[in-house]
């Protein structure tokens, strides 16, 4: 019969989303620059698109949302989907890599930049560097039990414990909490500006990107509690539960990296403050 659907792909309608959500970001990034660099309506602008990108994505997702309700995601689709989500996190992977570059370039070859950081790492304006061993430590501990609970959550959730998914969720999302009021502490007590010197710029630059991830993740996983007490996920078909797992656990191994290489080998022999 003609018109009848005899494969397991999903085929998508023309959507307006995809295109508003490009447009929007184009307005943020336009306005970003516009403010930083004290232009008229700058601020306007990135607001806009902001709000933009906040409406498409909520009515993107809630569309797709609503396909995974209707049976549209079958076998093949939820594979392609876990296919996109590992490309995502791989771009992700690259985006971190290139601040660690930055931050190694400028570390282990400080005589490269002589009038910049004196010849040395940290440099000599920075009197003082965050202990490692104090609120970063906290936070890495902090994280790695978000990992635990969050791994609790999909257990849970595999093998039909809805409670105990919820419970997981609730446990990571608070932990996630703490972890951003904890890092935000930090940098209002931190001994070095952001922009003064290399140090300064790459410490703030990746451990300030993370953070961003970790409000990112927060949201991914606050949505996931929610659609939990909807009723959705089951553990046969559970992406979006999956993916902002994995995306969690992508910002714990992150962190992990930053502990170890940014606060610990970054500071070593400097001032403790």
């Amino acid at each position: 019969m003609a018109g009848t659907k005899n494969h397991d792909y999903h085929i998508l309608p023309t959507d307006p989303w995809p295109f508003i959500l490009s447009a929007s970001l184009l307005t943020s990034t336009t306005g970003l620059a516009l403010y930083m660099h004290d232009l008229a309506f700058g601020s306007l602008v990135l607001i806009a698109g902001c709000i933009g990108v906040a409406v498409a994505l909520f009515a993107w997702f809630g569309k797709i949302i609503k396909e995974a309700r209707a049976g549209d995601h079958t076998p093949v689709v939820q594979l392609h989907l876990r296919y996109a989500m590992i490309l995502f996190i791989a771009s992700e992977v690259m985006f971190f890599a290139g601040w660690f570059w930055a931050f190694f370039d400028f570390a282990l070859f400080p005589s490269t930049l002589a009038e910049v950081v004196d010849g040395q790492w940290p440099p000599a304006a920075i009197e003082a560097v965050m202990d490692p061993f104090d609120l970063p430590l906290l936070n890495t501990l902090i994280l790695l039990c978000s990992g635990t609970t969050i791994t609790w959550a999909h257990h849970s959730l595999i093998h039909g414990d809805r409670e105990g998914l919820k419970t997981g969720l609730w446990l990571t999302i608070i932990l996630a909490v703490v972890f951003t009021a904890v890092q935000a502490y930090e940098y209002s007590h931190a001994p070095f500006p952001f922009g003064e010197n290399t140090y300064g710029s790459s410490f703030y630059m990746a451990t300030g990107f993370h953070g961003a991830h970790v409000i990112i993740g927060t949201i991914m996983l606050i949505v996931a509690l929610v659609r939990s007490y909807q009723g959705d996920f089951t553990p046969r078909q559970h992406f979006g539960f999956e993916a902002a797992a994995w995306y969690w656990h992508f910002v714990d191994v992150v962190w992990l990296f930053l502990f170890i290489a940014i606060y610990v080998w970054g500071g070593w022999g400097a001032e403790i403050h």
